[in-house]
């Protein structure tokens, strides 16, 4: 992390003002060189010089090793927590997602798993698991455009006169089936294993496509800090009832206060969100 820009350095030298001849003695009296055998400026002279006590800089050591340690706990909390809820959840909805793989290879053809590149931490690419929604050969063109807009502030369609978020069941390409994962956030399930893997956490920013981070200025770079999530604070905060703007700053937000009890909050707040049919992005 870089140094604090505000952060002032202080090398335990006094600070002396520009007072003539009596500050020039006193500067030449402090000898860095000599700091062990220092002597005040008019000092009697001593049969030995007087030792000057370093700081004790242990106790800074020390407590910079406990917040190190207390953040690889927490970190080592939060993975196994994201494998064990992953996968209890992969393992109870293991008949779901054989009956879903069923439905899409009867409703259309094509895969059942949609594979797609995305930046993880540090953007890092990898490959996100989805159930497909989309009908086979369709391009991602219109919504790289699509996107390229919402970036720029452009275009965003209207609910109740507010700018929102792409809206996936207005688009034609979507099959009968796909439309139903999309409403329920089924089609997102895949992404557990993705979880498992460590290439997302259950909590976190959304997982952003390459093409629109291209776009994003220098100060939404702080999202990528940590892997992209399941679930997040933008998704249990309106999803696309907010602008793409909004979801950044929840992204960003979530960056900057992100704890395991907040962590706790967003994944108790997201079956409510998921039930309220809230779609997916």
């Amino acid at each position: 992390m870089d140094a604090d820009p505000h952060r002032c350095a202080d090398d335990g030298r006094p600070s002396l003002e520009p007072v003539g001849a009596a500050t020039a003695i006193h500067e030449r009296a402090y000898d860095t060189a000599n700091v062990h055998a220092w002597q005040a400026p008019n000092a009697p002279t001593l049969a030995r010089p007087v030792a000057v006590t370093q700081p004790d800089t242990s106790d800074t050591a020390d407590a910079g090793q406990i917040v190190a340690n207390c953040s690889a706990v927490i970190a080592v909390a939060r993975r196994s927590l994201d494998c064990l809820v992953a996968g209890t959840v992969l393992v109870a909805l293991s008949p779901l997602l054989l009956l879903i793989a069923v439905a899409i290879r009867v409703d259309s053809h094509g895969r059942v798993i949609f594979r797609q590149k995305r930046l993880g931490r540090d953007r890092r690419p990898f490959v996100l698991y989805k159930f497909r929604t989309m009908l086979p050969g369709s391009e991602g063109g219109a919504h790289r455009e699509y996107v390229t807009r919402l970036i720029a502030g452009d275009n965003e369609p209207q609910i109740n006169g507010r700018e929102t978020l792409y809206k996936p069941s207005m688009d034609g390409r979507m099959t009968r089936l796909g439309r139903i994962l999309r409403r329920w956030s089924l089609d997102e399930l895949p992404q557990l294993w993705n979880v498992i893997k460590g290439d997302m956490s259950l909590i976190g920013p959304r997982p952003v496509i390459p093409y629109e981070a291209v776009h994003y200025p220098r100060e939404w770079g702080l999202r990528f800090a940590v892997k992209p999530g399941l679930t997040g604070l933008w998704q249990v905060s309106g999803r696309n009832k907010r602008t793409y703007l909004e979801m950044i700053e929840y992204d960003l937000e979530y960056v900057c206060r992100r704890s395991l009890r907040l962590d706790a909050r967003i994944l108790a707040r997201t079956i409510p969100a998921v039930l309220l049919r809230r779609e997916a992005c």
